[in-house]
């Protein structure tokens, strides 16, 4: 008797290979649910395997449009990078993988959703507070934190028996080095090897990015053009050719960066569930972007406003980094960048070389810098005797706070 119908995130790889068939032996119905991110796969391999191995449906959603459009810009748009490195290349790509799965749900009336992440990791949380957010009559399926799951499959050798039990093919061989999760927007490796952080990445670990050092010599020059801090349209210098389509915007900085050997680092993070992990990643277009709008929102927002949306984003970032992008939490934090960014209109020019981006200058048809009021060769309409009063109001509490230092140091050496 059939348990029910379940939508099952599927890769085509060794665990959701093995998870599919697990599920079959359980009594599930299964529809294979891949998202075609613009990660480089064999879809028809793996749409094949899927139905080889008895799922009743197998979905390939082509979402890299709005990947870009809905997750990709409101995160340049909110200059989210969580702990000063990570630009969430995998984090802003779940909530969209989720938000397909629940359609497809609602379509074949699963009353299951599935995923293989495991129970350590950080998208485990994220897969599952998006189903719970956006379908809470739907249930998760979590095998690796099922123990007749993990006592069954306590190592991959395990997952490599069953898998030759059942026919299944085999992707990888059980030595894979490395973990790799790949989108259209970056490439994350973590895991084996990697585990160690002393480790230096091996040569040719990288996919998407050339080596800096072998990048071109010469540099590309690039204009980026924002309309309340969202990306309208890219132009390369010596190119006439004006791109105004959200998805070719970020194709064209991705190509150039990763030409040019843009986006690459190597952290170690502190994910949500209490671990430390260590991760390489690259993420040449988002790099680029988030650059050109870093520096255009500075030269358009005034100082104190920048940081408060400084801190908005740095919680903002926080909240997709641990799963939260459906949270109430988020809306607000969304709807407060938002309206912090309606003076951040402008272009600016790039430079894109060797694995670096350089900023070259920047217009904005309303910004607050004012060329005359800060010329060293014109006073303008400011007054340099205020100065006097305005340093030393400052430098009151700085006396003061020597003056209490010296009390202080005299007090303990009675």
């Amino acid at each position: 008797m059939s348990k029910g119908t379940v939508v099952l995130a599927y890769s085509g790889g060794l665990d959701t290979s093995c998870i599919l068939v697990w599920l079959r032996e359980q009594g599930y119905q299964v529809v294979a649910y891949m998202s075609d991110l613009g990660q480089d796969e064999d879809f028809d391999e793996a749409r094949n395997k899927a139905k080889k191995l008895g799922c009743i449906e197998v979905i390939v959603d082509d979402q890299k449009q709005e990947l870009v459009e809905d997750f990709v810009w409101p995160s340049i748009q909110g200059g989210l990078v969580y702990e000063d490195r990570y630009l969430l290349g995998t984090a802003i790509a779940r909530p969209c993988i989720v938000r397909g799965m629940i359609k497809t749900a609602r379509r074949y009336k699963a009353e299951y959703i599935c995923h293989g992440a495991t129970g350590k990791g950080n998208d485990q949380v994220r897969f599952e507070l998006g189903c719970y957010a956006l379908a809470p009559d739907i249930k998760v399926l979590a095998p690796w934190k099922e123990p007749q799951f993990y006592e069954r499959f306590p190592g991959r050798n395990e997952l490599f028996d069953y898998a030759r039990l059942h026919d299944i093919p085999l992707p990888v061989s059980p030595k894979s080095p490395w973990s790799i999760d790949a989108n259209m927007i970056h490439v994350s490796y973590e895991s084996g090897i990697l585990e160690n952080p002393a480790t230096f990445p091996p040569e040719g670990i990288f996919q998407m990015t050339v080596d800096p050092e072998k990048a071109p010599d010469t540099p590309q020059m690039m204009t980026i053009n924002f309309k309340e801090g969202f990306p309208t349209s890219v132009q390369l210098t010596g190119d006439a050719t004006l791109l105004t389509s959200p998805l070719e915007i970020f194709t064209t900085c991705n190509r150039i960066g990763a030409k040019h050997g843009v986006g690459r680092i190597d952290i170690v993070e502190n994910r949500f569930v209490g671990l430390k992990s260590r991760g390489i990643y690259e993420a040449p277009g988002l790099t680029i972007l988030h650059k050109a709008h870093q520096d255009l929102e500075v030269f358009c927002l005034d100082r104190e406003v920048r940081k408060i949306k400084s801190y908005l984003s740095e919680r903002m970032a926080e909240q997709v980094y641990n799963g939260l992008w459906y949270s109430p939490e988020f809306e607000l934090t969304h709807k407060c960048i938002q309206e912090s960014q309606k003076n951040v209109t402008g272009s600016v020019t790039l430079k894109i070389y060797k694995g670096n981006v350089y900023i070259l200058g920047r217009h904005a048809p309303v910004s607050l810098y004012n060329e005359e009021l800060v010329s060293m060769n014109v006073q303008g309409n400011y007054e340099p005797t205020d100065a006097k009063g305005f340093i030393c109001i400052n430098a009151v509490r700085l006396k003061e706070h020597q003056r209490v230092k010296q009390t202080m140091h005299k007090i303990q050496s009675q």
